[in-house]
């Protein structure tokens, strides 16, 4: 066994354990995948125009605000396309299953990204994704090419299975922190933490600042202002429990526990 799957290893016992995001589900649909042919052309065609391809990786369990959060935010940023891809192209249903995203196009469809954005999710979505080298191989081939490789919430999981953090600071959901280190990454606390060109961001709301401190990098700072008004974001909880330091040890648990109580 090599030290890659080992570390791969560690990561599915770790996440695991704690039941990470248990609160969302997904399955695919029946959209047929684009064309290959027609796919090389699009490409082109938008590298021509000088576009910003995103790519934002769905997959069964992924968390919904992962993946819509910093979409929101970049998807209207000039110059700026988002695109949902998961294994198959289709539907995916999300969180308890009430919710449904589409995955526009399939991995086999999508040779390059300038940014590659890969969301968290419910437990078994993340440690089947983490086990799923069809996937880890595809974000291992996009990350060569891109400007940007960015996670959001357990996504870092996802990226150290595939061998990209070793070394490289980085952060995540509240729960998953101790297990960066068995992908030889170095948690460092904040809401997101710029390494290089990988970015990732700490839980589930925190895609959001990191969309917006992405937008500014593939735009300019005022782009990024106005769409963080675009959206009105201005962030005024009525409770002041949104990390588990303000929260303490039995809030912890409880967000765990309806989390894990909610997922399908």
């Amino acid at each position: 066994m090599t030290g890659v799957d080992r570390s791969r290893r560690k990561l599915l016992q770790a996440a695991a354990a704690t039941g990470l995001g248990a609160g969302l589900v997904t399955s695919f649909g029946t959209v047929a995948p684009a064309r290959a042919e027609g796919v090389e052309g699009t490409e082109a065609a938008e590298r021509a125009k000088g576009t910003v391809r995103v790519a934002v990786l769905l997959y069964d369990g992924v968390t919904a605000l992962d993946a819509v959060g910093p979409y929101e935010v970049l998807c209207r940023v000039p110059g700026v396309t988002v695109t949902m891809v998961a294994e198959r192209a289709g539907q995916v249903r999300t969180d308890t299953g009430e919710l449904g995203l589409v995955a526009e196009r399939s991995l086999d469809s999508v040779a390059r990204a300038d940014v590659l954005l890969v969301p968290g999710g419910v437990e078994r979505g993340t440690t089947a994704t983490m086990a799923n080298t069809v996937v880890l191989d595809w974000i291992r081939r996009i990350h060569r090419g891109s400007t940007w490789t960015t996670s959001v919430c357990t996504g870092s999981l996802i990226l150290g299975a595939a061998g990209l953090l070793r070394g490289v600071p980085a952060t995540t959901y509240w729960a998953a922190r101790p297990y960066l280190a068995d992908a030889g990454a170095i948690y460092t606390p904040g809401r997101f933490v710029e390494a290089g060109k990988i970015l990732t961001g700490a839980g589930v709301s925190a895609g959001i600042d990191m969309g917006l401190h992405l937008a500014a990098r593939l735009s300019d700072e005022r782009t990024a202002q106005a769409m963080q008004l675009a959206v009105e974001y201005d962030p005024d909880p009525p409770f002041d429990t949104g990390s588990p330091e303000k929260a303490g040890p039995e809030l912890q648990q409880l967000a765990l526990k309806l989390l894990a109580d909610a997922a399908r």
